[in-house]
């Protein structure tokens, strides 16, 4: 048995399996590295999701920091507020289904399709459409940290009440 050869044909098998079930997730919020949610997406538990580089948004969007646990927002209002900087991951269909559940798809959030650029990918994305109007209001960011100059501490879901 050539090891060589046979390492590549689990390599090349491997990339043809996972190739045609991931799809591209662009993150904004609690869910980026160095953000308190982001052990979800390290979680193999979860499912796989693979970094693959930061990007904005094509479009402006308004991103706010809302409700009593200080929760990001994108609302998808198309060309209001600013280009959303985030990262973008390729994700199994588990960690797809569990993105979906997590996010309270499509309650809180709606997974649509938007066109995000490094050069200019189409991702999923969590945006809402079920938001209250007085958010349209609130401060519009370009880009989500936790620990931000905003001062509105996101609250961990385990600390919910």
């Amino acid at each position: 048995l050539d090891l060589p050869n046979c390492n590549w044909a689990l390599l090349l098998l491997n990339t043809v399996l996972f190739s045609s079930t991931m799809a591209r997730v662009f993150v904004y919020g609690t869910l980026k590295k160095g953000q308190p949610n982001y052990k979800y997406m390290i979680n193999t538990a979860k499912g796989l999701a693979k970094f693959q580089g930061r990007g904005r948004t094509v479009e402006k969007y308004p991103l706010v920091i809302a409700g009593k646990y200080n929760i990001p927002y994108m609302l998808n209002i198309p060309g209001t507020g600013h280009r959303v900087a985030g990262e973008i991951y390729s994700v199994d269909d588990q960690m797809l289904q569990f993105l979906d559940e997590f996010e309270g798809c499509p309650d809180m959030y709606q997974r649509t399709l938007m066109q995000i650029e490094v050069g200019i990918v189409e991702c999923f994305v969590y945006s809402t459409t079920t938001y209250p109007p007085e958010w349209v209001g609130l401060p519009y960011h370009d880009s989500y940290d936790s620990s931000g100059k905003h001062g509105l501490s996101y609250v961990l879901r385990e600390s919910r009440d």
